[in-house]
């Protein structure tokens, strides 16, 4: 991070991206322990939340999960220039989730500052459905394409679990806040 003039602290590609990715994944994988855990004391089978959607036309949630890892990993390969690695979307367990997520941290985790030279500012240009086309700078992609669209595909992962009686909460979504949160001396 460096200083600006006017004092504000200005985040860097690298850190937005890695800092944002990596946390909400290990919590996505935080919520299918969860998931496993209950369909265990419940009991039926775990599978059965792997297809579940929260309505007929959204997307169940191993595809929420799919395309979170997916914005993840090929947001930050566009930023520093790269193709992206492909994974198949073959998961068809919760276990199956959780081991791409780890895959998917593994390659954020494994990518050099270096390479996030010049990423601020580098032509992002990735073609959409219909015949349309994306273009940004990176710091506008980071922060306009790839996280919102990230952030969307965690929170209704998040909601088809809840709504299938998964007993989580916005705490367990938070979690990568929790060695933040301390008691307040100044209360005691």
């Amino acid at each position: 991070m460096a200083l600006k003039e006017d004092n504000f602290v200005a985040i860097s590609t690298q850190s937005l991206a890695i800092d944002t990715f990596v946390p909400m994944l290990r919590t996505l994988s935080g919520l299918l322990d969860k998931a496993a855990q209950y369909a265990e004391t419940k009991p039926f089978d775990a599978a059965v939340l792997i297809s579940a959607r929260l309505a007929p036309d959204m997307l169940p949630l191993v595809k929420q999960i799919q395309i979170a890892c997916d914005h993840a990993k090929n947001g930050t390969a566009r930023l520093i220039g790269q193709e992206p690695p492909r994974f198949e979307d073959n998961e068809q367990t919760l276990d199956a989730l959780k081991a791409r997520i780890e895959k998917t941290i593994g390659y954020l985790q494994g990518i050099s500052a270096e390479a996030f030279t010049g990423a601020d500012v580098r032509d992002i240009v990735m073609a959409l459905p219909r015949g349309m086309t994306l273009k940004m700078k990176g710091d506008q992609y980071i922060r306009d394409w790839a996280l919102p669209n990230f952030y969307f595909h965690i929170i209704t992962a998040y909601d088809i679990l809840r709504h299938n009686g998964v007993e989580i909460g916005k705490r367990d979504y938070m979690s990568h806040v929790g060695p933040f949160v301390h008691p307040d001396s100044a209360a005691a």
